[in-house]
């Protein structure tokens, strides 16, 4: 292999592959990666061989300088624009051929000038210097040249090369660009990243695109440039344009329909956020020393007891003032050890508890644990105090929090997630269809047969919506009770409501008693305590076209729907109501001059008369 290496050195075999960067504002081809391969006929044509052989032999610069000297060349014949991107590992770049003057004259011999040039380090070291590696660098840009970090993401050092060098690019791994638009993870990862870099002035370079769906969303989290096989294989000759596909990508008003962020429920809270700093006392330390401690801190509810920092009982405020309040109690307790007065068996839990987990255990424990509370460690060592009344708040508000961004009963995004979509599409100026959806007779329904039944309506609401929307261009909302939200992009979004009126409708009817559904309704008190009769629960949605021009905030477009549903609702049965003094969505103009309204119901009903203005 080390003659094969020197024979392809020796005769510069090797091959440029140049893959393209896009800049996603401008739509254009900025800069190309320069990848090296081997002869086609040589066993160490594929790259990872080729350097491989390089590192086992010491060839490691010269394979470098080899790899360096025929991207100039390639990417000079080829008369491309913009920048080349070339690799380089950290230990070639401290190599003193690569000093500044030696790159400068190699791309002078190429007719390259060194603003078209940046050099990518690929961190392939277990050790680096990170001085000698700034001052490398630093001498780079004096020159001219600038410097990119690749990988980004895949590994602690690729952020510490970021905050040592400071580059002028970074590339985010593949990995975290792979199914973006699936994974909110990756878009929180992706997402913070852009924000350091703005702070760090540097650009962001997404590699491994290969999607439209993946492209979007970048473009959408307000990536500059992106790199993969979707915008350009490497190749001999690369592309200078963007495929029809990516522009036509680039060029879409719509906005991408970001998977929901789990990690913000109740779930993720640990015991450690309850931690209260709490003096301790040793199984030795007098009884009346303790009680001291206990006035000179009215709000101690307890005070653990620590035997060399592991905690090994608990003293409740309660149950030592029982005892020093009786008759003779100071004289029998006081010279006493505390040990002899705690609870030997307390609640201990691990600072990393979650909280479900907490709540549990403190339930299992019993009324003792939840109003004398527990003791908090960190790895075995008592770290403070925990009250169950501290549990109770923490639980309440994160379920408050959690039910925001996912209804519990339905799964679906609530309110936050809602209104943070809704504003999305406002500042990316897109035309859209907000539709509110709300059930009809739902409170007659839950007197009759139940409030488990009327969540299960709810809940089969939530899957016609979530079945009938396009996951990557829809947005389906719950945002409390029977009211849910759609944002629509789809242009058969009409079609699609039709078809969630029809299936509710049908679906339904299994949760009515037959003689209920023969009737066609049943007897309920109303709102004044009267008994009457009531049809059977129906759907109404009122939608309303939101367009730039007409709509800027998010109470606007609210307003408007609400709007839409209460007129929907005065339609008998099941009934989709279309604000139309705009124009509707994916329909023909209409115009001022036409009808504020247009009910079309579903099922057999008087629609109201349209209103001329």
């Amino acid at each position: 292999m080390r003659v094969h290496l020197q024979d392809i050195l020796a005769n510069a075999r090797l091959i440029t592959l140049l893959q393209p960067v896009l800049d996603l504002v401008e739509g254009r081809v900025m800069a190309y990666e320069a990848l090296t391969r081997g002869p086609s006929n040589s066993p160490l044509h594929a790259p990872q061989a080729l350097f491989r052989v390089a590192e086992q032999h010491g060839l490691m610069t010269a394979l470098d300088w080899a790899c360096v000297r025929m991207a100039f060349k390639t990417f000079a014949q080829l008369n491309l624009q913009g920048r080349l991107f070339v690799n380089l590992s950290p230990g070639s770049l401290l190599d003193a051929s690569f000093a500044p003057d030696a790159v400068l004259a190699a791309l002078g011999d190429a007719g390259m000038a060194s603003n078209q040039v940046v050099i990518e380090i690929t961190e392939n070291a277990t050790a680096l210097d990170y001085g000698d590696l700034r001052q490398a660098v630093s001498r780079l840009r004096a020159a001219g040249i600038e410097v990119a970090i690749d990988d980004l993401g895949e590994g602690f050092s690729s952020l510490r090369l970021w905050s040592e060098l400071k580059p002028a690019f970074v590339k985010i791994d593949k990995h975290f660009i792979a199914d973006i638009h699936q994974d909110p993870h990756k878009i929180q990862f992706v997402r913070s990243i852009r924000q350091l870099a703005e702070g760090a002035h540097s650009c962001v370079i997404a590699e491994g695109v290969e999607s439209p769906s993946e492209l979007a969303v970048l473009k959408d989290l307000g990536i500059r440039y992106a790199q993969g096989y979707l915008i350009g294989r490497p190749s001999p000759v690369p592309i200078r344009l963007p495929s029809r596909e990516v522009q036509a990508c680039l060029q879409s008003g719509t906005v991408s329909v970001f998977p929901m962020l789990r990690a913000r429920d109740s779930l993720h809270m640990s015991a450690g956020k309850l931690v209260a700093s709490a003096p301790s006392v040793t199984p030795l330390t007098a009884s009346q020393k303790v009680l001291e401690l206990m006035m000179q801190h009215p709000d101690l509810h307890a005070v653990a007891v620590v035997d060399k920092g592991i905690p090994v009982g608990i003293i409740h405020r309660p149950a030592l003032l029982d005892r020093f309040i009786s008759l003779y109690g100071r004289e029998l307790h006081g010279r006493k050890p505390c040990r002899e007065l705690m609870d030997a068996d307390p609640l201990i839990v691990d600072k990393a508890t979650r909280m479900t987990e907490l709540s549990e255990l403190v339930v299992k424990k019993g009324k003792a644990a939840f109003t004398q509370g527990f003791i908090i460690t960190s790895e075995g060592r008592y770290l403070g105090l925990g009250s169950g009344f501290d549990l109770m708040r923490e639980v309440t508000e994160m379920q408050i929090v959690a039910a925001r961004y996912a209804n519990p009963l339905t799964g679906l995004p609530g309110n936050v997630p809602v209104q943070e979509h809704l504003e999305r599409l406002l500042v990316n100026e897109q035309t859209f269809v907000t539709a509110y959806f709300d059930l009809d007779h739902f409170k007659p329904y839950n007197d009759v047969y139940g409030f488990r039944r009327g969540d299960v309506i709810i809940q089969l609401l939530a899957r016609i919506l979530h079945d009938s929307c396009n996951a990557e261009l829809d947005f389906a909302g719950h945002i409390g009770g029977d009211d849910f939200v759609v944002l629509f992009q789809s242009l058969d979004w009409e079609v699609r409501c039709h078809g969630m009126l029809t299936r509710f409708d049908r679906e339904c009817l299994a949760l009515f008693n037959s003689e209920h559904v023969e009737a066609g309704g049943y007897h309920s008190e109303d709102r004044r305590g009267v008994m009457a009769f009531h049809a059977l629960v129906s759907l109404s949605i009122g939608a309303v076209l939101v367009d730039p021009a007409h709509f800027h905030q998010y109470q606007e477009v609210a307003r408007a729907a609400s709007q839409a549903k209460h007129m929907a609702k005065r339609i008998d049965g099941s009934s989709l109501f279309i604000d139309q003094r705009r124009m509707p969505f994916g329909r023909q103009l209409v115009t001022e001059e036409s009808f504020i309204g247009r009910e079309t119901p579903a099922r057999d009903s008087h629609p109201l008369p349209s209103h001329a203005i």
